[in-house]
């Protein structure tokens, strides 16, 4: 694995833990989080990036296999 590859998916690691950091101790999506743009806007943001890290990841290399992914389809 090259580390172009080992960054894209640090920054997914990343974006998770600031999606964990978001919630913290109140449990995932709690019944309020729709009622908090900043909150959803935040989660959005890091999923956004998710996703562009793993279209990186797929365009640079091929050969690995990433499920559920668009390019899945």
């Amino acid at each position: 694995m090259d580390n172009l590859t080992k960054k894209h998916l640090q920054d997914i690691m990343t974006a998770i833990d600031e999606i964990e950091y978001f919630f913290n101790d109140t449990g995932k999506f709690p019944p309020t989080f729709r009622d908090n743009l900043c909150l959803c806007m935040a989660v959005e943001r890091e999923i956004e990036a998710i996703g562009k890290a793993i279209h990186k990841i797929l365009k640079s290399d091929e050969t690995i296999a990433i499920t559920n992914s668009s390019k899945d389809s």
